[in-house]
This record gives C-alpha cells, sequence and structure tokens, in this order.
C-alpha cells in the first residue's frame, strides 16, 4: 500500500482495503509540502491522456528550472494508473483516476515562485 493508497483501496498489505483506523488516511504531498518554506515549486500531475502529458512535461520542466537556477526543492506528483494491482483493464484504470482518484487528489500547481 502507498501513502496515498485511497480508503477502501485494496494491496496486497492491505488485503481488506485501506482502514484509517488501522492504516491511517492518505498522505496528500502537494498539500503538506506547501505548508513549507523551502519548496519553490510544487505541482501534482496526470498521465491519462495528451493534453495531461504535456502538462506533467512542462511541469517537470519547470521543477528542474527552479532547481538549476537555485530556487530552491521542487515536487512533482505524478498521479499515474496500475491497472495490474487495482485488478482493472488498462482503459477502465483511467477513468477511475478521472472520476475517483482526481476527486482525492486534484490537480494543479500548488506553488510557482
Amino acid at each position: 500500500m502507498a501513502p496515498t493508497t485511497l480508503i477502501g483501496a485494496k494491496a496486497t498489505t492491505a488485503p481488506y482495503g485501506r482502514n484509517p483506523a488501522e492504516h491511517g488516511y492518505p498522505l496528500h504531498m502537494c498539500e503538506l509540502l506547501s505548508q513549507l518554506e523551502a519548496p519553490s515549486y510544487i505541482a501534482r500531475v496526470t498521465l491519462t491522456d495528451v493534453p495531461n502529458v504535456i502538462k506533467a512535461k512542462a511541469a517537470i520542466k519547470k521543477a528542474f528550472e527552479a532547481q538549476l537556477a537555485g530556487k530552491g526543492f521542487s515536487f512533482v506528483e505524478i498521479v499515474s494508473n496500475c491497472p495490474t494491482n487495482w485488478g482493472m483493464a488498462p482503459l477502465a484504470s483511467i477513468d477511475h483516476i478521472k472520476n475517483v482518484i482526481l476527486r482525492e487528489f486534484p490537480l494543479g500547481e500548488f506553488r510557482a515562485r
């Protein structure tokens, strides 16, 4: 189970689904890091379709540019599918991202200095 696994989602280490009482709640890394002074660039992107892949490439480029310019720590969180472990067909896993996961983990730039 990843730190970002949603409530109820099953994993090898949580075969009955993530239970917040036992496993805690999913971590929202972009939101957590946004509370710190140090990061200069924070973004969450996905790879569900071509327009989002283009946005992801741009976010990664911005992150590297910020680091190279000495502006400080950069973080890009990439929401991607895992159809095998989710037990879904690939296209169904992309729909799952769009309809379920992105409600919990919205996309966007959280900081761009």
